[in-house]
């Protein structure tokens, strides 16, 4: 064999050598990538359609100087839509009128329709709600101006509910909230009208699973005096074409999902619970997300990670001792997917002498 026809091979070795390092790269976890860095815990974020990227602060261990906010380029962070309904304060709570501030924020959601929603609890701490605090807020993007209050009433947010997420109709109609307080449900709410209803009120698939430990850093999380915690639905997901809506209790390893159609107002509530299916036994999960390319993803609690749905079974997407409790999903323009790290392990609920302010952080990663 002469030297080029030697040479033939090796360039055909070294060539299969270099696409298997290629397939091996693809299919390689991808590189979780820090946005931005908070003085206090952070639950909620939000991404809008020109990629302005939003936050949002719970009270819940500290006073939250501000519960809404803008992610500007270099960091920093801009009350929006405003100060002045970002300037609700504990110390206040006799003073100021409930429905015209954000009281204990959890969730903030784009409509994919022009429009910022944020969803206040009204119950900071996680505890009372006060009352004609809960309500919905729209905000369009395009002004920066709060265009309507949707209040969700007390025989809705019962005494003991906690407002947790929330995910719209195509067509812009409805709102679909988890209630993750004292007794799980869904909370259906037109958005047009503003009239609300509790569904699947008590189900089993809405409640907390009694044999299920919520486990971080492979021991049970406990409370100072020996109680766990008990948190109903909580992670709520919407298929893009609205037909169907997912849901799980974060003390829970079982994902749910029911059609659309049965959560209209005046469907009995036997047939909605008849129409109740489970979809796959997954992990104790809090944040759920239906990407615009049609993958679920679920965060991991316990072990610091983000799965996805693959027909009745998830799988790990990528772990990162960085995901202190990932909390919730957004989506970037570009398909980026964004995700909080709320570190509510470490909290003073569960860690006695932690300072009340925790430093949290936003994180992305490219699907």
């Amino acid at each position: 064999m002469n030297r080029k026809q030697a040479t033939i091979p090796a360039l055909a070795l070294a060539g299969l050598a270099l696409a298997a390092g290629v397939a091996a790269r693809s299919r390689a976890p991808r590189p979780l990538r820090e946005e931005a860095r908070f003085p206090h815990q952070v639950t909620g974020a939000a991404v809008s359609a020109d990629g302005r990227r939003f936050v949002n602060f719970p009270r819940w261990t500290d006073d939250a100087p501000v519960s809404v906010a803008e992610v500007m380029a270099d960091g920093s962070l801009r009350p929006y839509p405003d100060a002045r309904w970002n300037s609700w304060r504990n110390a206040k709570a006799t003073e100021l009128a409930v429905q015209n501030y954000f009281v204990c924020v959890q969730s903030i959601v784009p409509d994919g329709r022009g429009n910022l929603w944020v969803l206040d609890p009204g119950a900071p701490g996680n505890e009372r709600i006060l009352e004609g605090a809960p309500k919905l807020v729209k905000i369009d993007l395009a002004t920066d101006q709060v265009t309507k209050v949707i209040p969700v009433p007390g025989d809705v947010a019962l005494q003991g509910t906690y407002l947790n997420d929330i995910r719209f109709s195509p067509d812009g109609r409805t709102g679909y909230i988890t209630d993750s307080g004292a007794r799980g449900a869904i909370i259906v709410v037109d958005l047009v009208s503003g009239r609300s209803f509790r569904a699947l009120d008590g189900h089993p698939s809405t409640q907390p699973e009694g044999d299920v430990t919520v486990e971080v850093d492979d021991r049970p999380l406990r409370r100072p005096d020996g109680r766990q915690p008990f948190f109903a639905a909580d992670g709520i997901a919407l298929s893009n074409d609205g037909r169907t809506l997912y849901w799980q209790a974060l003390t829970g390893r079982t994902l749910y999902a029911i059609d659309a159609d049965l959560l209209r107002d005046g469907v009995d509530e036997e047939a909605r619970g008849a129409g109740v299916r489970k979809v796959a036994t997954t992990h104790v999960a809090d944040g759920l997300w239906m990407s615009r390319a049609g993958t679920l993803y679920l965060t991991s609690p316990g072990d610091s990670s983000i799965t996805r749905l693959v027909g009745d079974r998830v799988e790990r997407v990528l772990a990162d001792r960085r995901l202190r409790w990932p909390d919730t999903f957004a989506e970037g323009p570009d398909g980026r997917i964004y995700v909080t790290a709320s570190r509510i392990q470490d909290t003073v609920w569960f860690n006695p002498g932690a300072p009340a302010s925790l430093p949290t952080r936003l994180f992305s990663f490219q699907p």
